[in-house]
């Protein structure tokens, strides 16, 4: 059994750890409050590009001597720039668990952002958003954000050429001294740590990194639109993208969310599968998903499918939604419940998945929620729940996007043959 604990620390660091007896490793995630909706808007792109640079080099090592660091202690590192936080993560072996806590903390208050590692990162980002014109899918989750989201939590973590080229050293030095710093910092760890001895060391990295002041923890309101947009493009394929307000994370009725959403879409028996893909072969692939902005939430639909059946496949989708209200079935919501309930402790490596968990935890409720609850919640939800939620929550405003050859309403009348 986990034992939990949440504390704020001297410095300002809200920390949590999840003990997990007799586990071989150790998770170590830091969460920075500031992300991509916390840029200047004329320098989209700036967070990333901090994230990219601020391993290459410190105030005692090179990027090549940072890089040894952490190799030398086995750490399995990742690190990503969301909407609201950037985030590094560590998987490595619970005696290195503290030499993993001294290098990022020499990483994040003591970066050097060489002039040519800021170059570098400033073209790649520039490559990637070029690259976007090549992945249909990924281009159209880009277009559905901004339009869904609205100017700030629709931006894209990779920001737009015009205000990558303007983005200089000093730019991101500049940054780096706003949004870095222990009053914006979550930290968490879990396996079988010795919490006290962690939490202290935790304080003694971090202590006077910036304000100890809380910030960074506002939300950012969603500002939805409604609307459908075709972009087009010569593609083999056409994408369908549909995106209409859900729950936030925080919401009681999120678990129902859940459940309902792996009904439409959590594995090959689900109704979009079933439905959209294998019986009437409308699609090369279709899912069903939400994102949950701090204190807000958003459904996805999105499908892949020929220019001549795009608009069979929008009207497929939006009524396999609307059917739940008619016709679900117990057996369908219990798959969605064992689906869920198997991903949740099988995913992934179980260490790292906990620790994810943990700050998540942190950054969406403010504390720590036990495992064991999250499930509960989950498998107390049946068919009158998600009757209850669709009735609560109708799909009646839709933000649409469409990318490809044809606009929806335009497919000729043979062409599904």
């Amino acid at each position: 059994m986990s034992e939990l604990v949440h504390r704020t620390l001297p410095c300002g660091v809200e920390f949590a750890a999840e003990i997990l007896p007799g586990r071989p490793t150790a998770a170590l995630e830091i969460r920075i409050l500031a992300g991509y909706a916390d840029e200047p808007a004329d320098k989209l792109g700036l967070a990333r590009l901090l994230e990219q640079v601020v391993d290459k080099g410190t105030a005692r090592r090179d990027g090549r001597g940072v890089l040894d660091a952490f190799d030398a202690v086995g750490a399995q590192r990742a690190s990503a720039t969301g909407r609201h936080t950037t985030a590094f993560s560590t998987l490595v072996l619970p005696e290195f668990l503290p030499q993993a806590l001294d290098l990022h903390a020499e990483m994040l208050r003591t970066p050097t952002l060489p002039q040519d590692a800021c170059d570098v990162a400033v073209e790649l980002a520039s490559q990637e958003l070029s690259s976007l014109e090549d992945d249909p899918q990924s281009l159209a989750e880009k277009l559905i954000d901004r339009q869904a989201y609205g100017a700030v939590l629709g931006r894209h973590p990779l920001g737009e050429r015009g205000t990558l080229e303007t983005i200089t050293r000093a730019d991101i030095e500049a940054h780096w001294h706003k949004t870095f710093a222990a009053g914006r910092m979550l930290v968490c760890v879990a396996g079988d740590v010795n919490v006290d001895a962690v939490a202290e060391h935790v304080q003694k990295c971090f202590d006077g990194f910036g304000s100890a002041q809380s910030a960074g923890r506002n939300a950012v309101p969603i500002e939805f639109a409604a609307a459908r947009t075709h972009h087009a493009k010569e593609l083999e394929q056409e994408q369908i993208a549909i995106c209409y307000p859900g729950v936030a994370l925080t919401d009681k009725e999120y678990p129902t969310e859940q459940v309902m959403l792996g009904v439409l879409s959590g594995g090959m028996s689900s109704r979009l599968f079933a439905e959209v893909r294998e019986k009437q072969g409308l699609v090369y692939w279709v899912g069903a998903w939400s994102e949950h902005p701090r204190s807000a939430g958003m459904i996805h639909l999105g499908a892949s499918t020929t220019p001549e059946r795009c608009d069979k496949t929008f009207e497929t989708l939006l009524r396999e939604v609307d059917r739940l209200r008619d016709d679900l079935e117990p057996g369908e919501v219990q798959r969605a419940i064992v689906g869920i309930t198997a991903r949740t402790e099988t995913r992934g490596d179980i260490t790292r998945a906990h620790c994810t968990e943990l700050v998540n935890d942190l950054f969406h409720h403010g504390h720590p929620i036990p495992i064991e609850e999250k499930i509960a919640r989950i498998q107390a939800v049946d068919v009158a729940a998600i009757q209850r939620y669709l009735d609560a929550h109708p799909r009646n405003a839709l933000s649409v996007v469409t990318l490809g050859p044809r606009e929806l309403g335009t497919a000729s009348e043979d062409a599904e043959t």
